[in-house]
């Protein structure tokens, strides 16, 4: 039997990411977003003792849009999750995917030394780790 070829985090991340600071609004955060696929904002740390936060657009269907709220009367900070568990880049999609059963998330901020440098989901381990990457073609 031969070894299992370990696939990381950091070979199935998307890199792309929006970063918005918490006291922006919903209407301006949705506005400034550049990578809409992503589904998610994360939250900027405030300074160095301070955590990451994360939005998802589900969040914001039902804690605004739901609730018949104004996004331009919302501040991110209102809808966010913090603090976040965030991923390393080196950890084997494996874990992660046994990591996000666990806690019950659907995708996380990935971090190295404590910098974010992407995001990854369920649908990156799959569609990028357990396909090989010629059989996959998004449209």
């Amino acid at each position: 039997m031969s070894p299992r070829e370990v696939i990381r985090v950091r070979d199935v991340m998307k890199e792309r990411v929006d970063i918005v600071d918490g006291m922006t609004t919903v209407s301006d955060a949705l506005q400034m977003m550049k990578h809409v696929e992503q589904k998610s904002l994360i939250v900027d740390k405030r300074h160095d003792d301070d955590e990451y936060g994360f939005v998802l657009i589900s969040d914001i269907a039902k804690q605004v849009l739901a609730r018949d709220r104004a996004p331009d009367r919302v501040n991110i900070y209102e809808v966010m999750a913090k603090p976040v568990i965030c991923v390393d880049p080196d950890m084997d999609i494996r874990y992660c995917a046994r990591l996000f059963e666990r806690f019950g998330l659907s995708r996380a901020p990935v971090t190295d030394k404590d910098k974010v440098v992407g995001i990854v989901s369920y649908t990156d381990m799959v569609l990028r780790g357990l396909v090989k990457k010629t059989d996959y073609h998004p449209k």
